[in-house]
């Protein structure tokens, strides 16, 4: 401490507290081993580090660290969470399922609304954001022309970055949340320089998102940069629209095979009622026997963790238990089908309409304060990316929930939201 003070104010500038949160990023850019499987990952774990750095510097100083209406907004989860704990499987089983969901939606969030100070906290988070898709990105382009991705098709084409087949929507996630930033920081008013890089890297970003050939991924992404738009006002949004769809004519039409996939894969978005696939079969069979556990249990759920074991005896025959996964430098395996890929639905069977409500409200009152805070703004860009991702998840929650390597990225993200919308107008942050 006493070396830190007596550095000169640019050193001590420089050792910006967003620098862990920013590790936390960058550790996913890391392989995750041979065959690309994991949950929890070194990036979990130096999460976990942040919130115990956060919780020593809390007592520490004996302050309020947060306002009342953060901890109303980021404590709503606790709730449900309790309640379901104890309805779990076993107690092993609810203390593992909380741990999880209070690092996702509770302390990760309230350690990133801790440490970042102000505008330009947030916006390095951010680049860094896009700096990890870029990285994930520039991989899954390479396994798609050399043949070395995971398999679609019966073709190893699918871009899946470091995360493997067994997690065939971790680059397509981070791809996806490093363009919504830098659509973001490409619409606010920062130097043009700045403003120019995002824009290419936005660009950029487009061609690793279509070859993950991730539906859910491409619509939360167009709902959330159509948001963004929206907000930045007319003239920006015509410009940059006009910019994406000349991009997305090169794209299609300079990939032969790509773009025959790519038009499948776009027209079965609309297909899924009239002649779906077994993977979208095996969604709908999944989503209706979560409704059928929240119907049996419609207060609290079954439990933490409780999805998979009463997931037969919910589900038709039309479920086929488990999809095929292969390539990406891993053997071709059977992966079972433990969640209902549907975040709502999945927090329906097991937490019942208390958890749901809980964690649903905390969502939407982020999104309120958000919103409310881009009104009469100087800083655009850093509300553009908030609201940005926070729409991007919510979105996506309609087609995922969480799980695997990448689920760290929902916990900075909604931390980015909350700073964004609960810390004081000041944009120094909360009290220390």
């Amino acid at each position: 401490m006493a070396g830190l003070a007596l550095a000169p104010p640019r050193a001590r500038a420089a050792l910006s507290p967003a620098l862990p949160l920013v590790a936390v990023v960058a550790l996913l850019a890391l392989p995750l081993g041979a065959g690309g499987e994991g949950g929890a990952g070194p990036a979990d774990a130096l999460s976990a580090l942040v919130v115990l750095y956060c919780a020593i510097r809390v007592v520490r100083d004996r302050r309020r660290p947060l306002s009342r209406t953060a901890v109303v907004v980021l404590g709503l989860p606790v709730l449900g969470l309790a309640v379901a704990a104890t309805g779990a499987i076993s107690p092993g089983a609810g203390l593992t399922g909380m741990g999880r969901y209070l690092q996702v939606f509770v302390l990760v969030p309230a350690a990133v609304l801790l440490l970042l100070r102000d505008r330009s906290d947030f916006r390095l988070l951010a680049w860094s954001f896009v700096a990890l898709a870029g990285w994930q990105g520039a991989l899954g382009v390479h396994q798609y022309m050399t043949g070395t991705g995971a398999s679609y098709q019966g073709e190893p084409v699918r871009a899946v970055g470091t995360f493997g087949a067994q997690d065939v929507m971790g680059m397509a996630t981070v791809v996806s949340l490093g363009l919504v930033c830098a659509v973001g920081l490409a619409l606010g008013r920062t130097p043009v320089r700045q403003r120019v890089i995002a824009v290419a890297c936005a660009l950029a970003l487009l061609l690793p998102l279509a070859l993950s050939f991730s539906r859910g991924a491409w619509i939360a992404t167009a709902v959330a940069c159509t948001l963004q738009l929206a907000l930045a006002g007319l003239r920006r949004a015509l410009t940059v629209a006009a910019a994406v769809a000349a991009v997305a004519v090169v794209l299609v039409g300079g990939f032969g095979l790509g773009s025959a996939m790519l038009q499948e894969r776009i027209s079965s978005i609309t297909q899924v009622t009239d002649a779906p696939d077994q993977s979208v079969t095996d969604r709908y069979t999944m989503w209706a026997a979560a409704a059928g556990m929240w119907r049996e249990q419609p207060l609290t759920g079954v439990g933490l963790k409780g999805f998979p074991e009463h997931r037969d005896a919910h589900a038709s025959l039309a479920l086929s238990a488990a999809s095929d996964t292969d390539g990406a430098g891993a053997g071709f395996r059977k992966q079972p089908l433990l969640s209902p890929h549907n975040m709502y639905l999945l927090v329906l069977a097991e937490q019942g309409l208390i958890g749901l409500l809980a964690l649903a409200g905390g969502w939407l009152a982020l999104l309120v304060c958000a919103l409310r805070r881009m009104r009469g703004t100087t800083a655009a860009d850093c509300g553009l990316v908030a609201c940005g991702l926070l729409v991007w998840q919510l979105t996506d929650f309609a087609y995922a929930d969480i799980g695997g390597p990448s689920t760290v990225l929902t916990a900075v993200c909604l931390g980015l939201v909350a700073w964004w919308g609960l810390a004081p107008k000041s944009g120094e942050g909360p009290a220390r």
